[in-house]
């Protein structure tokens, strides 16, 4: 479960995900995704932001706080080797929203698509989530309970998904909800307008 203290004590916070979506309302902005996220059994919506701005010294700067530094360091790498972004003159900041950790591989994509999008300076497509194990090479791996996943997001009127290739595995996604399946995370952010070359 999950918990916020209060001045009678601890009360149970029914939707979690709507907490560590945060203020959401309108359009998001640039530089920010939202991770279908599995804490234990229970899936959440965990807004992932980044911001990456030129550096003003030799080696750009890489901070992160409630992802890991070294995934991020790689993903960041991919990015910049795999995708065409040019990231070594950047630095480049990664958050997880609300004070939680994320530390489950799933989260590569989402924090991707929140890099691409600050450093392209063009906002997510609305009520899209991400879920996705980033390899080296560039590829899409699938991450468990994708179903689980996709329904919590359907619930909190989410619309969008960009999955992993196979995610499903041939189980129908939820109604109203459309799978974006693809192999690669340059596909991934093509299929979400957010790669380099437009």
């Amino acid at each position: 479960g999950v918990f916020e203290m209060t001045a009678k004590g601890l009360a149970e916070i029914t939707n979690p995900s709507a907490l560590f979506l945060g203020e959401r309302e309108g359009p998001a902005p640039a530089g920010t995704s939202v991770l279908a996220a599995l804490e234990g059994t229970r899936p959440l919506m965990v807004e992932i932001q980044a911001l990456v701005v030129r550096t003003l010294f030799g080696m750009p700067r890489r901070q992160v706080s409630g992802v890991d530094y070294n995934r991020a360091s790689l993903l960041i790498a991919v990015l910049d080797r795999r995708c065409g972004f040019h990231l070594d003159s950047q630095d480049v900041y990664v958050k997880a929203t609300g004070g939680i950790d994320v530390r489950e591989p799933a989260s590569d994509l989402a924090v991707c698509a929140a890099v691409a999008s600050a450093v392209l300076d063009r906002p997510v497509p609305s009520r899209t989530v991400w879920m996705g194990e980033v390899g080296l090479g560039g590829e899409l791996r699938s991450v468990p309970h994708v179903l689980e996943r996709l329904t919590e997001a359907a619930k909190l009127g989410f619309t969008k998904a960009i999955v992993p290739a196979n995610a499903l595995r041939g189980r129908n996604a939820p109604a109203g909800m459309e799978v974006k399946a693809v192999g690669s995370l340059s596909e991934a952010l093509r299929a979400a307008g957010l790669s380099p070359g437009g």
